[in-house]
């Protein structure tokens, strides 16, 4: 057994990988030997040879090799028809090997299903780097959550002011240091709709052509977060970054999500733009339907290395009727104040829509529609998709919470962040993927439970995770045999050590730092919360299941003294939809500050001797880890209620 020191201080941070980031999403084989521990601390090291001695002699591993691979079955969890022809030697080598990590493998994953049967990674304002009213707006964003998994990002597009090389001073993407006032009045003058666009030159009042600026470079569409002082991006940056990056991670789709605020000449660029740098990677429409609007979805499998758009759906205008020709009446003279038809006011005409035809035709299998309720017959359209707050959706859940579910078995919907959420916290996603909605949009920028627990949801996936089965569009046969089954969670973990504990961030002295773990289980009740559950815990921060340890005095590699937090009798209708979470938590005299965390969904929690890797308050994976022991069981008592 290799045995070092215990490390001093705060490691030397360079660039990040975001290989290393958390988010959910990236294959375990981009994240190298992350996994692996290949020393150990004193502290841990005391711990093992302790285990060990116990484990050697429960199983007598020195009498028969066979007799390691009852102890990996019996204690670790491992199943008896798994292939074992890479057994360790020794519990030490099992130690120091991935298979020692306390998340599990994925399990196969079956991409055949349509689309609407699955949860999707994915971020909300994708360009912003921080709070929602000042951070910078960057490619880099979109470059980094890519990167990291994610597979729907956004895009709030807006009219352009200049060309996109050469920004005029005090403009929003100038260097200059206008007060947030000032830039906040800027955003409101600048916004135009589409009747206060400059006319374009075409020689007919319909003609759509890209406009122009005093420079006479056209001015192409910005990207940013309206109405604020945050710091713009070219559209056109934008959508090259993600054609470069969108498939790295993943193979799976990417779903592009438009806000479009932009006037109908600048859409036509839009258009022009991404299908520019899209060519070959945009999702095409069928050819041999008769019913464009009624496509059914196709599967992830359908799609690799395609993008989607989502986008307002704008219906095709009827065509104008032929005019009738005028028919000659006979003159009235016996009446000198008659008046004629040209006297009256003319028919008026009808508003256009917002988003034009060619814009609208590119979201294909993601048509955006206001949601009204669940019989609007845009509802009934296989590929429509609504967008609701998460105020509005638990509005929706609260009317019709059996709609909304079987809503959601079939069509897509997405969710996000309320307005208010200013710093760029997040929701809380399991509530809503319990209810069934694939799309959970997060501030990736912010790492709070939000982002951890998504971390949990996608780690190692292709960013499309399958639903449970209770939750699949399935034949009414086969729905028929799927029912729901309530089991009872006791969950027991034993603390033993820490080891390489990534200090806070606003510490750099390991001799001040005191840790403590906090253990949480984040389960919704089988009904989902009410409103007024959620509002106890708004900012989504805490479970409403939580245990702490002791508080440890050591520094970077703490002795947790084998210290056992337990949890019985907690109602659990779906594993996959239920998480654990460790935090390493600094014990501080004003204020306790977060030094290091780990999150996984249940059914991946491993059982047996393991290692916790944490990520730091940053959400960047580190060298540190807990040994600890997992037990848990999970008893079915669906017959008792």
């Amino acid at each position: 057994m290799s045995v070092r020191p215990a490390s001093s201080g705060q490691e030397a941070r360079g660039p990040v990988s975001a290989s290393l980031q958390a988010g959910g999403g990236v294959p375990e084989v981009q994240r190298g030997s992350a996994r692996v521990v290949q020393s150990f601390s004193a502290v841990v090291a005391n711990y093992i040879q302790s285990v060990q001695k116990s484990i050697e002699a429960k199983y007598d591993l020195s009498g028969h090799p066979d007799n390691l691979t009852k102890f990996l079955i019996e204690e670790q969890g491992v199943p008896e028809d798994a292939s074992l022809d890479t057994t360790p030697r020794s519990f030490i080598e099992y130690l120091t090997s991935p298979s020692a990590s306390a998340i599990g493998p994925i399990p196969p994953q079956d991409l055949s299903y349509p689309i609407s049967n699955y949860f999707i990674s994915s971020s909300h304002n994708t360009y912003l780097t921080g709070n929602q009213l000042s951070s910078d707006s960057s490619t880099e964003a979109y470059k980094n959550v890519l990167l990291r998994g994610c597979r729907c990002v956004e895009i709030d597009v807006w009219d352009g002011e200049s060309p996109p090389s050469s920004p005029q001073p005090d403009s929003p993407g100038s260097d200059s240091k206008s007060g947030l006032r000032e830039k906040l009045g800027f955003f409101k003058k600048s916004k135009k709709t589409p009747s206060e666009a400059p006319k374009s030159q075409g020689t007919k009042e319909d003609t759509i052509e890209p406009w122009r600026s005093n420079t006479s470079e056209r001015a192409e569409p910005r990207v940013l977060h309206g109405y604020t002082a945050t710091k713009e991006i070219p559209f056109r940056d934008v959508c090259k970054t993600i054609r470069d990056y969108a498939f790295v991670a993943s193979k799976c789709p990417v779903i592009v999500s438009l806000e479009v605020h932009t006037s109908h000449e600048q859409q036509e660029i839009m258009v022009e733009i991404m299908e520019t740098a899209w060519k070959g990677l945009l999702v095409d429409a069928p050819t041999s339907t008769d019913d464009p609007e009624n496509l059914p979805l196709p599967s992830p499998a359908e799609l690799m290395n395609k993008i989607l758009i989502k986008v307002k759906y704008s219906p095709k205008p009827p065509p104008e009727p032929k005019p009738e020709p005028k028919k000659l009446e006979p003159i009235d003279t016996s009446s000198s104040s008659s008046s004629s038809s040209d006297d009256e006011a003319p028919a008026e005409r009808a508003a256009k829509p917002k988003i034009i035809q060619a814009l609208s035709k590119l979201g294909i299998y993601t048509k955006s529609y206001h949601f009204k309720d669940f019989d609007a017959p845009e509802a009934k359209i296989p590929t429509h998709i609504f967008s609701l707050s998460e105020r509005a959706l638990l509005e929706v859940h609260e009317q019709v919470p059996h709609k909304l579910f079987e809503h959601n078995k079939h069509f897509l919907m997405r969710t996000y962040p309320h307005g208010l959420r200013v710093t760029s916290s997040n929701i809380d996603p399991v509530a809503h993927w319990k209810k069934g909605v694939q799309i959970a949009a997060l501030n990736w920028q912010k790492i709070d439970a939000g982002t951890m627990l998504n971390e949990a949801m996608f780690a190692y996936t292709s960013g499309w995770v399958l639903k449970p089965r209770t939750y699949l569009s399935l034949p009414p046969a086969e729905g028929m045999q799927v029912m729901p089954t309530i089991k009872m969670l006791r969950l027991r973990v034993t603390f033993f050590a820490g080891q390489d504990i990534p200090l806070p961030l606003d510490e750099d002295k390991a001799k001040d730092f005191n840790a403590y773990v906090k253990c949480e289980i984040h389960v919704e009740p089988p009904g989902g919360k009410t409103k007024e559950q959620v509002k106890t815990n708004r900012n989504n921060d805490e479970a409403e299941y939580k245990e702490r340890t002791k508080t440890a005095k050591a520094g970077q590699s703490p002795d947790l003294g084998g210290e056992v937090i337990q949890f019985e009798g907690i109602t659990v209708d779906e594993p996959t939809l239920t998480f654990v979470r460790f935090k390493v938590i600094d014990d501080n005299m004003f204020r306790d500050e977060l030094a290091a965390w780990a999150c996984y969904r249940l059914d991946r929690l491993r059982p047996g001797y393991r290692f916790i890797h944490l990520y730091d308050a940053n959400g960047v994976l580190s060298k540190g880890v807990l040994f600890v022991k997992v037990q848990k069981w999970l008893e079915d008592v669906s017959g008792a209620h």
